[in-house]
């Protein structure tokens, strides 16, 4: 029997100085912590303001949002934070953002925390993370590569601080036929570790020594295939057929232009990465006719960006709808159960539907059914 998706019902909360006058058992009251000061100030407001929108369907006078602010990186004002929430009777959070501050937040064990973080997919006793992870993004890749019959996939990622995560990661999927390969994200020197990847010295004699039995010879076969060779870069195919990217930005486009440096054929060998967030920017790395790459609906996530737009007059930080779904599942328990006291309120036997599309609390663990989208012609394709 198919599991029912259960589809959230988003309401709309405004924020209000004076929300705690009213207490009463019937209020479902969340705290917010963003950095509403310093230089990510704009991030919570983002975070504000997505939750203002998350929720536009229903007015429930008996829902609240408080938000306060943590600053960024700032341990003591994180908790002063939780601290004054607690003070207000306030049981569940948005937050924290970032994976360091979870030891803090542990700290509160009568407190459950949804944060937006997508380090870990697992169930951290009173924190749940709803970030795209990175084992639900490997997982659908993994899926679309053996669809597409490839078997030798390596995949990539730079030596920067989250490599060591990235490895214990991978080795706790116990995956088969994938090597890894750890490259320096200093362009200067990453594109002589992906010829070495690649072979391309080798390949490049190859091609060098096949010329060369016909550049003396006259015949017309010996001219029609020194013809061809000469529109060849190398001659010889690499040991892989797929490749797994994990980075970002330009560091991104550096690997994807090295590849094609090295003349990896696109036809025999499948480009993907991970979620980049529908960055158009990747649309200017002409050298790569397909990349393929997981990612939450884009249908939801153009119009959760119209909308916010709409009411805002400016576009929301990418993470924002994050939070928006955070809010809509706390709802949905809330109503649900009638209250929240624990994490356990959230291990629902079926699927959720939100804006960043399905997703199920399996084994403890948050795992999200991504899409898999490639780039082409300046658009953004579901495959």
């Amino acid at each position: 029997m198919k599991k029912i998706i259960i589809i959230i019902s988003y309401l709309l909360i405004f924020f209000n100085s004076n929300l705690l006058s009213n207490e009463n058992d019937k209020d479902l009251k969340i705290g917010l912590l963003a950095p509403l000061s310093g230089e990510y100030k704009e991030l919570g407001n983002s975070l504000m303001y997505s939750l203002q929108l998350a929720l536009s369907e229903i007015d429930d006078e008996n829902v609240f949002i408080i938000p306060r602010d943590t600053g960024y990186n700032d341990k003591e004002k994180l908790n002063t934070a939780i601290q004054d929430l607690k003070s207000q009777d306030v049981k569940i959070i948005i937050g924290p953002l970032n994976f360091d501050d979870f030891e803090e937040a542990k700290k509160y064990k009568d407190i459950i925390f949804i944060s937006p973080s997508n380090i870990t997919p697992e169930f951290k006793d009173n924190i749940i993370s709803v970030g795209v992870s990175l084992e639900s993004q490997l997982t659908s890749l993994i899926n679309f590569i053996k669809k597409q019959k490839k078997n030798k996939t390596v995949i990539m990622f730079p030596k920067n601080q989250y490599e060591g995560l990235i490895n214990q990661k991978l080795k706790k999927m116990n995956l088969e036929n994938y090597r890894t390969f750890n490259y320096n994200p200093n362009p200067e020197v990453l594109t002589g570790e992906i010829e070495i990847l690649t072979n391309y010295s080798q390949r490049k004699k190859n091609l060098e020594l096949r010329k060369k039995l016909f550049e003396d010879k006259e015949d017309e076969q010996s001219i029609r295939e020194l013809g061809k060779l000469d529109q060849l870069y190398t001659l010889g195919e690499v040991n892989f057929d797929s490749v797994i990217i994990i980075d970002f930005g330009s560091s991104l486009k550096s690997v994807l232009t090295s590849l094609v440096y090295t003349d990896v054929n696109q036809d025999k060998v499948l480009f993907t990465t991970v979620n980049q967030w529908f960055d158009e920017s990747i649309f200017y790395e002409n050298t790569i006719r397909n990349l393929f790459y997981p990612s939450i609906d884009y249908k939801e996530f153009k119009k959760y960006n119209k909308n916010y737009f709409q009411k805002f007059q400016t576009y929301p930080n990418e993470i924002t709808i994050l939070t928006y779904d955070a809010l809509g599942l706390i709802y949905y328990a809330w109503k649900k159960k009638g209250k929240i006291a624990s994490i356990n309120d959230f291990l629902f036997k079926n699927k959720i539907k939100g804006k960043i599309g399905t997703f199920s609390f399996k084994d403890r663990k948050v795992i999200q059914d991504l899409k898999i989208y490639k780039t082409d012609k300046n658009k953004f394709i579901k495959f």
